[in-house]
């Protein structure tokens, strides 16, 4: 986790726990919370696909805010279970590609745009790769400029400006700096 989203995190939860609460009072389960997002950033895809960028930027913003409440749901209510990791990083993959592929879509005509979406994709997978395969190796390797909360409120922020091919350059740039961070954070924790 980022310095940034370290010291946001905890203001957060707080300023969300009466939603956490409605949510746990009507039987919401993190794991719903956690499809119904995805759901969503694939409706905000579509719409950004379409080239309606305020509709898709709040869809995209609804989709993240509920894999935001999914884990602070699950922390404070005592239902955190190893599925529901495992499914919220699966569906953490999903939700990384799908508004890319959607931009992929809209700019298909230009070849330089094509090419950094195809890094801020694989920039996007690898930074999460080598996190998982750090901790599979007892490495905690949480380091890094441009994590999966960042990657989401650019696109969403340079959604609603009309510009998302700018936060896709600046998810490329990011990803890459990201997975060379963790990859030297292991380098230099199992250079015994």
């Amino acid at each position: 986790m980022s310095e940034l989203i370290k010291q946001i995190k905890p203001v957060f939860e707080e300023k969300v726990s009466p939603i956490v609460q409605i949510l746990n009072k009507i039987n919401v389960s993190p794991n719903l919370l956690t499809v119904s997002g995805v759901l969503f950033i694939a409706i905000g895809s579509y719409f950004l696909y379409l080239g309606n960028f305020i509709v898709a930027g709040l869809i995209l913003t609804i989709g993240n805010l509920c894999d935001a409440l999914d884990g602070a749901l699950a922390r404070k209510f005592g239902k955190t279970s190893v599925f529901g990791a495992f499914l919220d990083s699966v569906v953490d993959r999903v939700s990384d590609f799908l508004p890319l592929i959607a931009l992929v879509l809209v700019y298909r005509e230009n070849t330089l745009y094509l090419i950094t979406i195809l890094v801020a994709i694989v920039g996007s997978f690898m930074v999460s790769y080598t996190r998982a395969r750090g901790e599979g190796l007892g490495i905690k390797c949480t380091v890094g400029v441009l994590e999966r909360a960042e990657r989401s409120i650019l696109l969403i922020v340079f959604t609603f400006l009309h510009i998302p091919i700018l936060a896709v350059i600046i998810i490329a740039l990011g990803s890459v700096i990201t997975t060379f961070q963790r990859i030297q954070c292991v380098y230099k924790n199992t250079k015994n």
